[in-house]
């Protein structure tokens, strides 16, 4: 970040964009004495700094104080700002010049004759065309005494003060009515009203650059503004600045409503919140959406989408050797049982998505920031699947025989033959197919996790009857069941070629759990995959012995079961520490290895600020799609020099230990998980590119070339 010098702090530096100050209302302090501090930040013309709520892009200026022993500094008193619109953007901020003010309380043991010490680090972002970071300390040294003397500055301390924007002397209300938020006043206080504008103190309250209508019902005046992508909660004030003709008063709204559906437009930004620096001209989207308006859609359009969706999951991986299987169980049997094994088989899969879905109701009540797979952040749900992935691949080889309860296939879980297996047999097709996500998926789940609970149902059951049809199909439709080959040896074949995909999704759960746990976490998945297959061995030799073996055999199988559990334990205290050999080790050592840099919010806004084209790619260890694309697509050589040829810089946020800042730039993008790839092409004015989830090679050059042009 630019500074304004490198030389010991002063009270005032500069750059050749903005001259600051930092000035003071008295020239000697008193003990005890409320200072008035202010920094002053002259700016070049056609340049502009930001407001605390900068707008649709930008960064506020910020303060940190170093100040003598148990001096306490107060908040940055805010001027009103202007509201400048630059095509599509509108940011709120200062130009020409500023005064940002801030209360200092002194101690009392302040000792007459002594010397107090103010040093202020300030931080800000100046932009015209282009942004500018910049950072200065600087310092004033104020002599103690008796009494507070007065400064040459503080008359216009004083003015600056006396023009901040004060309580409203009217009583304000707000209400959300559909995806317009509107402000009322009382006409009676302010009769004559020709313009109006309302200031939000927090950002995505409202969609800035929107033109407010303003018009007269009755005795109120009323001004309608589309909502943002972060409503004002029902019942909670609003707060902000409502200008009215040039004046400026602080109201604290009382909301009442609910925003009917989220509303991103091709312009939202990062939350200034959640990110620190934003790149692009004044009037520039930083961090942009692609203004893809994917949660911008409608309950029945999110259902028909999450439907789609869900067939495609049926394709994936991780779900089509648990389709496959049970599919086999169609060679026998009559037509009425196919139809009940169906309708079990679909019950799972819907009752598994009922259950997911009430999960993340509960999480989200509970303030946690969620996401389609979220469970696949827990290194111990990982590791569970692994060894359930592990036991079924055991099963299917016909090294274990446990029946089809686990499975699904053969006999059933419980006394009802076929139908418990049918039935957990959808919920184990759901739980594999969590760390998948197939096309259409993005926008219905953006859609769902937004909305309250009957409407995120809704989509959930949806996306599961999407999963469950093609075998909803089969059941039904003899006439599919007839294009099946006849029942002979090679149904054991295939039956015990379908356990290597089971082997396979266990050696890629372990290696999830290395990226989670490290090592450790490796040794403790293997170790429970051996006492697994021991049980499993133990039981096998000791099924047809005499009933005292029997006997014998079940109790060590039992007891190898439970030194298995007992390894859980270690697992979470494993994952949960910073140990050389945990997560973080181990992804800063993939990151060594390839040629890509770690996601950050800072390092993108660095990086857009000096208007470098960007790709960035949200994955996760978990996700087999994003792995799958980085392995066709990513890693080619042809998308390699194509990144090279453009200057591209390449950031990977990797979420397979959930991390808000990737959370958060995810739901700028109205996706609730991963995969997500974003260009950002050169220039400080061009916003992000939303790529498909599944690419290729040709997809990913083309987005690049056209992005140069």
């Amino acid at each position: 970040m630019p500074t304004a010098n490198a030389a010991p702090p002063t009270d005032r530096s500069a750059t050749d964009e903005v001259q600051v100050r930092l000035i003071s209302a008295s020239s000697q302090v008193a003990p005890g004495q409320t200072l008035l501090l202010a920094l002053e930040q002259r700016i070049a013309p056609h340049w502009h700094t930001y407001w605390k709520n900068p707008g649709d892009s930008g960064q506020p200026t910020s303060i940190e104080w170093t100040l003598p022993r148990s001096a306490v500094a107060g908040d940055i008193l805010w001027p009103a700002p202007k509201r400048f619109d630059v095509g599509p953007i509108t940011n709120y901020g200062y130009e020409d010049q500023v005064l940002l003010l801030t209360e200092v309380r002194l101690p009392q043991d302040l000792a007459p004759g002594s010397t107090a010490t103010v040093n202020a680090d300030a931080t800000w972002l100046v932009c015209r065309e282009e942004c500018i970071p910049q950072q200065v300390t600087l310092s004033l040294s104020l002599p103690v005494g008796t009494a507070a003397k007065a400064s040459t500055d503080a008359s216009a301390l004083s003015a600056a003060r006396a023009a901040l924007p004060g309580k409203a002397p009217f009583t304000a209300a707000a209400r959300i009515e559909g995806r317009d938020l509107l402000v009322t006043w009382p006409a009676s206080a302010v009769p004559d009203v020709k313009q109006a504008l309302f200031m939000p103190q927090d950002w995505g309250r409202i969609q800035h650059a929107a033109k407010p209508q303003l018009d007269r019902a009755g005795n109120d005046w009323r001004l309608r503004v589309p909502v943002g992508e972060e409503p004002a909660p029902a019942g909670k004030p609003m707060n902000g600045l409502l200008l009215v003709d040039g004046k400026a008063w602080e109201v604290s709204l009382p909301v009442t409503g609910v925003a009917t559906a989220p509303t991103p437009t091709s312009t939202s930004t990062a939350s200034p919140k959640t990110t620190p620096a934003i790149p692009g001209l004044s009037g520039s989207p930083a961090l942009a959406s692609s203004g893809s308006g994917e949660a911008d859609i409608s309950l029945w359009t999110a259902m028909g989408l999450a439907l789609v969706g869900g067939l495609i999951l049926n394709l994936m991986p991780c779900v089509f050797p648990v389709l496959a299987i049970k599919a086999l169980g169609f060679l026998h049997g009559s037509a009425s049982e196919h139809r009940r094994q169906g309708l079990a088989y679909a019950a799972g899969v819907l009752a598994a998505f009922a259950a997911l879905g009430a999960v993340l109701l509960a999480l989200r009540g509970a303030g946690d920031s969620v996401g389609w797979g979220f469970q696949f952040h827990s290194p111990l749900f990982v590791l569970l699947l692994a060894w359930l992935m592990f036991v079924l691949g055991l099963s299917l080889a016909g090294q274990l025989q446990i029946g089809a309860g686990l499975a699904g296939v053969g006999e059933g879980l419980a006394s009802k033959p076929g139908l418990a297996g049918s039935f957990f047999t959808g919920v184990l097709a759901t739980v594999v197919a969590t760390p998948c996500t197939a096309p259409f998926m993005g926008a219905a789940m953006a859609y769902a996790l937004a909305q309250p609970a009957i409407e995120l149902m809704a989509v959930f059951l949806s996306l599961g009857l999407g999963l469950a049809l093609p075998y909803l199909a089969l059941a039904w439709w003899p006439a599919l069941q007839r294009r099946m080959p006849r029942p002979g040896v090679w149904m054991d074949v295939l039956k015990q070629a379908l356990a290597f995909p089971m082997f396979a999704a266990a050696i890629w759960l372990v290696w999830v759990i290395a990226q989670q746990a490290g090592p450790m976490g490796v040794l403790v998945a293997l170790a429970g995959m051996g006492l697994l297959a021991l049980a499993a061995w133990i039981r096998s030799v000791s099924r047809n012995a005499s009933s005292r073996w029997q006997w014998t055999g079940a109790g060590a199988a039992i007891a190898s079961l439970v030194a298995a559990a007992a390894l859980l334990p270690t697992l979470s205290a494993i994952s949960g520490t910073d140990s050389p050999g945990a997560a973080t080790s181990s992804a800063a050592a993939r990151t060594a290895a390839v040629d890509h840099e770690p996601y950050s919010p800072e390092r993108l806004a660095q990086l857009r600020a000096q208007g470098k084209p960007v790709f960035v790619n949200l994955t996760a260890s978990w996700c087999i799609t994003c792995l799958v694309n980085e392995r066709v697509a990513l890693s080619t050589d042809e998308v390699r020099e194509a990144f090279e040829k453009q200057g591209v810089t390449y950031l990977k946020g990797d979420w397979t230990r959930q991390d808000p800042r990737i959370t958060e730039l995810l739901k700028q993008h109205d996706r609730s998980g991963v995969p997500l790839y974003l260009f950002y092409p050169a220039g400080t004015g061009s916003g992000a590119q939303v790529l498909p989830q599944l690419l290729t090679p040709g997809i990913v050059t083309t987005a690049l070339r056209a992005g140069a042009t």
